[in-house]
């Protein structure tokens, strides 16, 4: 592209320019003298005048003093900006946290790039903001499923449940047994395989499963940053009056992820966890079971009260710990109470998240000493994902997406497929 001289097609913004010197001779050989720099005070004002209409894009920098909340409030305030006059962002970090990073992201930056830039990283951003973008499809095939005969689907459209054949979904319930123990990870990563399943030669002519995810989690809910998707509002209004819920307002309430995985994300305000009753719950797993295939529910840490519509209905209730006397602890706790109130303790599967290696054999004898005196059977095994994982959780990816060979998502990737093996056992996937 042949710039005209004196036109400024792209504009730095940063506290300090020279902080960031080797943006400024990338800038130089990409765009010559057609470029220009602004403070961040400044740049406000210059994104409304009439002399930003010639903008392509700006580079914004940013260090780990940008982290504090005044600058990220200024920061997010022209992202705004910049956006609603059609120009491009790019976040030039150095030091900065992944989740500081997705916030802007999520506020409306297109890329970012890392500080010093790797050889001519800021030209293939360049490149890719001036790519033609490729036209939205008028409706994934999965949704043109969903709606009904003769329904026009607009170009970002809300699953449509009115028409849907019944169906008899199996219920999965995960709960961690306490902080930090991998319980939403499993939960997303596990509802991620069960809809995107491995395909043989045996199964191509098979439908894969519909799967939803449900984060009841109404405080502290992380399934939407996980998948990267927002808290709408939607959510409130679906659990405030589940008595008037039906097959449209479910729908309306879901987000699709991939295409196929389905999500209702926690509302976007923190609520107490007695905002909804147990037969809310109820209602609400009942309409989803009609629905899908898998239904997966993510448990708040707490045992509300509704926890016994979950329990009462779900196969599968997925029990998360590790190794550690926490949660031996709040497992002896939670199953001396639902023993009192002689609640299904059999349908609980209990999974021990980091677990040792086979070769680890002194750590195997204290996974065996845990179970017999929990006298709990502890039948599945998860590999400690190390720090890897939290990157794919800050990415807001699943395992499949940045790890696909790594042990942890092996050994998801093989209970989902035992699921799926058992439920076509139990009844027939429907077409």
């Amino acid at each position: 592209m042949t710039a005209e001289t004196g036109r400024i097609l792209a504009c730095t913004v940063s506290h300090d320019l020279m902080d960031f010197a080797l943006l400024v001779e990338d800038m130089e050989t990409e765009l010559g003298e057609n470029w220009g720099h602004l403070r961040v005070a400044d740049a406000l004002a210059y994104l409304r005048q009439p002399e930003a209409e010639t903008l392509e894009f700006i580079a914004l920098t940013l260090d780990a003093t940008d982290e504090d909340e005044d600058r990220l409030a200024d920061t997010t305030g022209i992202i705004s900006v910049a956006k609603a006059r059609g120009v491009h962002v790019l976040l030039i970090a150095e030091d900065v946290r992944p989740a500081i990073l997705h916030r802007l992201l999520r506020a409306g930056a297109d890329d970012f790039l890392p500080y010093p830039p790797p050889e001519n990283t800021l030209h293939d951003a360049i490149a890719r903001l001036r790519a033609p973008r490729p036209e939205a499809p008028l409706a994934p095939p999965l949704l043109a499923d969903l709606a009904a005969p003769g329904d026009t689907i607009p170009h970002a459209p809300q699953p449509r449940f009115g028409t849907a054949p019944q169906r008899d979904a199996a219920i999965l319930a995960v709960q961690g047994l306490a902080g930090g123990v991998g319980a939403t990870t499993l939960a997303v990563n596990l509802a991620w395989e069960l809809a995107n399943p491995a395909t043989s030669r045996k199964d191509m002519l098979q439908q894969p499963p519909r799967v939803c995810l449900l984060d009841l989690d109404l405080q502290f809910g992380a399934v939407s940053t996980y998948l990267d998707l927002p808290r709408r509002e939607a959510v409130f209004e679906l659990l405030s009056d589940t008595a008037n819920m039906d097959a449209e307002s479910f729908g309306a309430a879901l987000q699709i992820c991939n295409e196929r995985l389905h999500v209702l994300t926690s509302p976007p305000d923190l609520l107490p966890l007695d905002f909804i009753t147990s037969e809310d719950v109820g209602r609400l797993i009942d309409m989803a079971r009609s629905r899908f295939d898998f239904v997966l529910i993510d448990m708040p840490k707490a045992v509300p009260g509704w926890s016994e519509a979950v329990l009462n209905r779900a196969h599968i209730h997925f029990a998360v710990l590790e190794l550690e006397l926490r949660s031996a602890q709040n497992t002896q706790t939670l199953l001396r109470a639902l023993r009192a109130e002689n609640l299904p303790v059999e349908r609980f599967r209990f999974v021990l998240n980091r677990a040792p290696g086979l070769t680890e054999l002194t750590g195997r004898s204290r996974v065996k000493r845990l179970a017999e005196s929990l006298g709990i059977s502890i039948d599945i095994l998860l590999p400690d994902g190390g720090h890897p994982v939290t990157v794919s959780n800050d990415q807001a990816l699943p395992l499949a997406r940045t790890m696909p060979r790594a042990a942890l998502r092996r050994e998801i990737r093989k209970l989902a497929a035992s699921l799926v093996d058992q439920e076509r056992a139990r009844v027939p996937l429907q077409q």
